[in-house]
């Protein structure tokens, strides 16, 4: 067990994830949580989970809330990102999220400029953990040619015609459904358009489909731009289920009334706790003058805690988190500003007390291919001298 926490820890947002988020700390790390949301709690306090009714939107209730906390997790909907992590940059206060949003990524990016505490969004599992193993490929060639990461959260019983239920949340659906996606062609950074690219992949004898979807690289593009030529990030769904949500953004014309999309998609598409997360990875390049390519696919199934049965979603985005929270309790983060979820190195994730969650990319982390044990200290150009050690590795 690690000793001396960083005093306690607060979740924001009571919903599935951030339920999860709580009991993971609570259960692996046996520290006290605070899990605070706006609405009553349905949950009696027990010895390590408290609960606290809180609207994010007053801001001396937030302030007050954080300035009891050392730590705060944001598991809350995106567009509140910016909201909480301005009060607990002002507060000094540790924040992490698991937005997707870019621009709730590029606000917070602008926060940790000078601030006393760590700064970490995009700290689930795309964007976040497949960024970590983006990285770790890459440091495995000379001259890296593609990169291709694929993810998806799906249903392992689909019945409808959109070939999907909901696992994870409706918000964060539409808005990477909506919103551009950011890519490396031909060397080049690019702007693509959300549901293009489709493509079919076989994956260990199943039959996917991916397209584009916003905000599952992070920051990774700007991280790799001149060591990859191509680089891009797809969902993984079932065949069938692009073209049933192009009908409904474009056909109908839905992405420009969204919450009515919302309300569409909550009235007739059903929830589904029965899941699996895959995670797939494919690297081409050159290794001593010879054209390689590498592969990863894991897959992420439900599991109990804490006397609860949780989903794979559930534990993969609790994981990602919690993970990195925990290489920060060890000394194994920068101390204050801005982190990047590629800094940190694949095997030190799943070196934590949560990493078997994981446990498919242990062959990856086993290989030798990390660069860096431990994260540079805060104060310099973290990119560069990860970039610095990939050209040393290389």
């Amino acid at each position: 067990m690690i000793t001396n926490p960083l005093r306690n820890v607060l979740v924001l947002g009571a919903g599935k994830v951030g339920s999860t988020i709580a009991d993971m700390v609570a259960e692996v790390y046996q520290w006290p949580v605070t899990l605070a949301d706006q609405r009553a709690a349905a949950a009696a306090d027990d010895a390590l989970v408290r609960h606290l009714q809180l609207d994010v939107c007053d801001a001396s209730a937030l302030a007050a809330a954080l300035s009891q906390h050392a730590v705060v997790i944001n598991a809350l909907p995106y567009f509140l990102a910016r909201t909480v992590a301005s009060e607990a940059a002002r507060l000094g206060v540790h924040y992490f999220d698991l937005t997707e949003d870019v621009a709730a990524t590029q606000a917070i990016r602008q926060l940790a400029v000078g601030a006393r505490s760590v700064l970490m969004p995009q700290c689930g599992l795309a964007p976040g953990v497949i960024g970590m193993l983006g990285m770790q490929l890459a440091g495995g060639f000379d001259e890296l040619f593609d990169l291709n990461l694929r993810v998806g959260a799906l249903t392992r019983h689909a019945t409808n015609r959109l070939r999907y239920n909901f696992t994870w949340s409706i918000d964060g659906v539409i808005n990477e459904y909506c919103q551009p996606c950011e890519a490396i062609v031909q060397g080049q950074r690019v702007s693509t358009q959300p549901l293009e690219g489709l493509e079919q992949l076989l994956l260990d004898g199943d039959t996917y489909e991916a397209f584009n979807t916003s905000g599952g690289l992070g920051t990774l593009c700007e991280t790799l731009q001149g060591r990859v030529r191509n680089l891009s990030y797809k969902t993984l769904r079932y065949p069938g289920h692009r073209d049933a949500m192009d009908f409904l953004l474009h056909d109908l014309r839905l992405i420009e009334q969204r919450e009515l999309l919302r309300q569409v998609l909550d009235h007739a598409v059903p929830h589904s706790r029965d899941d699996v997360v895959l995670v797939h990875a494919s690297a081409t390049g050159l290794r001593q003058g010879r054209l390689e390519q590498q592969t990863r696919l894991a897959r992420v199934l439900g599991a109990p805690l804490r006397g609860r049965q949780r989903t794979a979603i559930e534990l993969s985005t609790a994981a990602g988190v919690v993970g990195v929270l925990e290489l920060l309790q060890r000394g194994q983060l920068p101390a204050a500003g801005f982190v990047r979820q590629e800094q940190v190195p694949l095997q030190a994730l799943l070196a934590t007390q949560v990493g078997h969650h994981y446990a498919g990319l242990r062959e990856a982390a086993g290989s030798g291919l990390d660069v860096a044990g431990v994260l540079p200290p805060a104060g310099g150009d973290v990119t560069a001298k990860r970039a610095e050690a990939l050209a040393d590795h290389a």
